[in-house]
């Protein structure tokens, strides 16, 4: 673990920044949560499950508003995460330390991957004068290891949200809403019997 005491972490409502969120904490950092909203499909449902989390975690949460006319559904996102973690740098008014991002390892996205975040960390530290740096704890843990590590924590999941189209009940048809079926029927849900958001 890279030895700083700030961390801004990726903020989005879901189970993979909520617990970034909790080992950065453990790990002796001052954690802030930064959401932005690109104009993804799920921003409502993400700023309500990120404002509970702000309120369960009891740590500061800044929005970011980024302007745009594209209509961004659910699936892949190319390039998303370099975007997210650059639109922090110029726009978050992070203090020096760290950027942190809950992405992980066992999907095939190039933006998920070791290579990704060095080259990532390179950047962000040359572009930044060495004042940030990119914290990705769990880039070589797997979606298993991260959602066993959150419900380890004690926090009910239904302060998370995970739906990549924004619906309420989730859609049930997308990638993080089939991932997170999966983990819930093998690892359990938890504090809490409810999967679901109460809005």
């Amino acid at each position: 673990m890279i030895r700083m005491k700030t961390a801004t972490v990726l903020l989005s409502g879901g189970i993979d920044s909520a617990s970034a969120v909790l080992l950065l904490r453990s790990n002796g950092f001052a954690v802030r949560g930064l959401f932005i909203d690109y104009g993804q499909a799920a921003r409502d449902m993400e700023r309500q499950a990120v404002a509970r989390l702000r309120d369960v975690l009891g740590i500061t949460v800044d929005e970011l508003q980024v302007s745009t006319h594209a209509k961004h559904g659910a699936g892949e996102l190319r390039g998303r995460n370099a975007f997210l973690v650059f639109a922090a740098v110029l726009l978050g008014n992070c203090e020096p330390g760290g950027i942190g991002i809950g992405i992980h390892a066992g999907t095939p996205y190039y933006d998920c991957s070791p290579d990704f975040v060095e080259r990532l960390d390179e950047l962000v530290q040359q572009c930044s004068d060495g004042k940030l740096t990119v914290l990705t704890p769990f880039v070589h843990w797997s979606k298993d290891d991260v959602y066993s590590y959150f419900l380890s924590q004690n926090i009910s999941i239904s302060a998370t949200y995970s739906c990549e189209a924004g619906n309420q009940p989730p859609c049930d048809r997308c990638a993080s809403c089939l991932d997170r079926k999966r983990l819930e029927c093998s690892l359990g849900k938890g504090p809490s019997d409810s999967a679901r958001i109460q809005s």
